[in-house]
């Protein structure tokens, strides 16, 4: 069943984040797309159409919330889940704002291992429920 590996596009503008996320998923078999900031992250979603997001908020091209409303405006995008990770810093608004807007988890920064695979396995992980 593992043929196929699950695609995450993780959009972040810190290179070593990726890595992160790449060395914690990818041994789990997930397949890593990294891409620098927002407009790159958006390019990738299209062409990679992947299985999850993972949406870093600030980032300075072009912020987090500006690529999740592109992606529910595109028809063949809206369906893709998206994990949001924000600062622990970020005020509450922020996080009401993600229940608002509907994204599928937040994590917070800085997060450990564990708990980005149980966002990620409980979005796409190998239990589907119909």
């Amino acid at each position: 069943m593992a043929e196929d590996a699950k695609r995450v596009v993780c959009i972040e503008d810190e290179p070593e984040m990726i890595d992160l996320v790449r060395l914690i998923l990818g041994r789990k078999g997930f397949d890593v797309i990294g891409a620098n900031g927002g407009i790159e992250g958006l390019e990738t979603v299209q062409r990679e159409r992947p299985d999850l997001v993972l949406l870093d908020l600030m980032m300075p091209d072009m912020d987090g919330w500006e690529v999740y409303q592109q992606m529910k405006a595109d028809d063949d995008l809206r369906n893709i889940p998206v994990v949001v990770v924000t600062a622990k810093a970020q005020s509450i608004d922020k996080v009401l704002g993600l229940h608002i807007a509907k994204v599928d988890d937040y994590i917070t920064k800085p997060f450990g291992p564990q708990e980005l695979l149980e966002s990620v396995e409980k979005i796409i992980g190998e239990v589907k429920v119909e």
